[in-house]
């Protein structure tokens, strides 16, 4: 492993680093990759405003990011330039909502250097006894908004894998930076979880916020930590209403969500964790089809083309993109509570 003085830290907290305490779980909430339902934006900004984090290291954001590949923002003030906003990607000591302390790593996915970057990360997993490390993604699938929030879990959590991953399947995809992370802790014999959220495939396109309750959720089952929840799950319930008026004013739309609803509950029933659910990347995984049924894609394909336009805030009104032919009520954005995870 490469010394910590050949690492990609730029600054370090010393005062705050040694006083850290050890045995802390690591929540890790990175953006870059594919966010459907904005749910790792969401739960940076939740955390953000909930979890006072204090900065412990910062990592070295010109050794790490590909700035054409995710330009920093700049205000230009009439004639001059302000406000620069440069990526960062940080580890802070952070309180949960009962003020016990928790470790988070938030910020941008490195584009470059992921060796060097994943073997500095071990080296702050030895140093700080990190009792267990979780993260979390979301992805669209052709599930129904009407159903509990689910998701797949990988890594070394066998209690969780066992309780809460619904789909397992087996396929070669492209890989992040955090899936670098997990694997090499995985091959140590550490305790890490990989949650991966299945969002609504017809509105994973928008803020979604039960996708943040339920990663909320999946968190405080993984570390033991405890979240408020109260405020995300107001926003679900009012996105909830707001779907399922706007799905309601057509037949159409009703039928093809109580297809999809057949699908993913014939798939439950059948426990079937290889079953054809979804496709990644326009690639079938395995399965068949359940007879007399549209494929689950064409069912989301269709939704997403009924639900199209803009969707605004859960506060906002209704805009003109929201008349799509069918005269909707005011616009949808997301799910209800999707459960609490036990």
């Amino acid at each position: 492993m490469r010394t910590v003085s050949e690492s990609v830290i730029s600054e370090d907290n010393a005062q705050l680093r040694a006083d850290v305490p050890r045995g802390l779980p690591m929540v890790v909430v990175l953006s870059g990759v594919s966010d459907a339902g904005g749910v790792v934006s969401q739960l940076g900004e939740y955390f953000d405003e909930h979890s006072s984090p204090r900065e412990v290291i910062r990592f070295d954001t010109d050794v790490l990011l590909d700035y054409r590949a995710r330009r920093p923002i700049i205000t230009f003030n009439k004639d001059h330039f302000e406000d620069y906003q440069p990526e960062t990607l940080t580890l802070s000591l952070a309180s949960d909502a009962l003020g016990e302390p928790f470790l988070l790593l938030s910020g941008f996915e490195p584009d470059f250097r992921w060796e060097r970057w994943v073997d500095t990360m071990l080296f702050l997993v030895d140093e700080f006894e990190v009792s267990t490390t979780a993260w979390v993604h979301a992805l669209p699938m052709p599930v129904p908004h009407t159903r509990d929030l689910r998701a797949t879990i990988s890594g070394s959590r066998e209690d969780l894998i066992e309780e809460h991953s619904i789909w397992q399947p087996t396929s070669r995809i492209a890989a992040t930076a955090v899936h670098l992370l997990e694997y090499r802790l995985f091959g140590m014999g550490e305790s890490v979880a990989g949650i991966t959220l299945l969002i609504p495939h017809y509105l994973a396109g928008n803020e979604y916020p039960a996708g943040l309750v339920g990663a909320l959720d999946y968190l405080m089952a993984a570390t033991g930590k405890l979240f408020s929840t109260e405020a995300p799950r107001e926003q679900a319930q009012k996105f909830r209403t707001r779907v399922d008026e706007q799905i309601g004013e057509n037949d159409e739309s009703v039928s093809m969500v109580q297809n999809l609803e057949e699908r993913y509950d014939q798939y439950v029933r059948d426990a079937e964790k290889d079953a054809d659910l979804v496709s990644i990347d326009g690639e079938e995984v395995t399965g068949d089809d359940i007879d007399g049924l549209p494929t689950a894609d064409q069912l989301a394909s269709e939704l997403e083309q009924f639900l199209a336009g803009q969707i605004p805030g859960p506060d906002d009104e209704p805009g003109e993109n929201w008349n799509l032919g069918h005269n909707p009520p005011e616009s949808p954005s997301g799910d209800g509570s999707p459960g609490d995870v036990q």
